[in-house]
């Protein structure tokens, strides 16, 4: 078992065990500082023989500073709250312009309405609803190093090849499992905690 395992495990979250079917984790660095790719998407599962497969994407859990200064929503621009969100994806056109994961059903989000460009975890106003928190790529190309306007709230990974990749696991996990995907934010540190134990 690994740390990310042993962190869904501590928190009580549900790990997904038949064959194939997807295990997706986003892990927020404690970095409040908006505009990079620091955070983390993991995605492990089982094959036949029960032999764990994890791949690890940089990415970035957290809107980026235009969205933070720019708000689409008066209230403020959505940072997903951690947690785990069963079924809340499903494979779908982002934005109607390529295949994505695609929010489905509601998920909790803090507000920043201060608009000062620092990622506010501790002040936000809880929302829940169905906000388009996406599970997407930034450009097309390559890997992007900068936010900016990929992210609006959604989850963005940053290297177009690593998303093709990740769209072919979510495609093999919806052939046999129905196109139903959930989703599960976690904290660096709780990670970290589990790797200082086990060290």
């Amino acid at each position: 078992m690994n740390t990310v395992q042993e962190a869904l495990q501590k928190k009580g979250y549900r790990i997904f065990m038949r064959p194939y079917e997807l295990n997706i984790v986003g892990v927020r660095s404690d970095n409040v500082k908006p505009n990079s790719f620091d955070d983390a998407i993991y995605v492990f599962f089982q094959d036949k023989a029960g032999k764990l497969t994890q791949h690890r994407f940089a990415a970035t859990t957290d809107p980026g500073t235009y969205w933070l200064k720019n708000p689409m929503n008066p209230q403020g621009t959505a940072i997903l709250k951690e947690g785990q969100y069963i079924g809340s994806h499903q494979m779908g056109m982002h934005r109607g312009k390529y295949l994505a994961l695609v929010q489905k059903r509601p998920v909790t989000v803090l507000r920043d309405y201060d608009r000062n460009a620092t990622l506010d975890f501790l002040n936000g106003k809880l929302d829940t609803g169905l906000f388009g928190i996406n599970i997407h790529r930034a450009s097309e190309n390559g890997t992007t190093k900068i936010v900016d306007q990929y992210s609006a709230g959604c989850q963005v990974l940053a290297n177009a090849t690593e998303f093709i990749l990740f769209l072919s696991l979510c495609e093999k996990h919806k052939t046999l499992y129905g196109n139903d995907f959930t989703y599960t934010l976690i904290d660096e540190r709780a990670i970290n905690r589990e790797a200082k134990k086990n060290s």
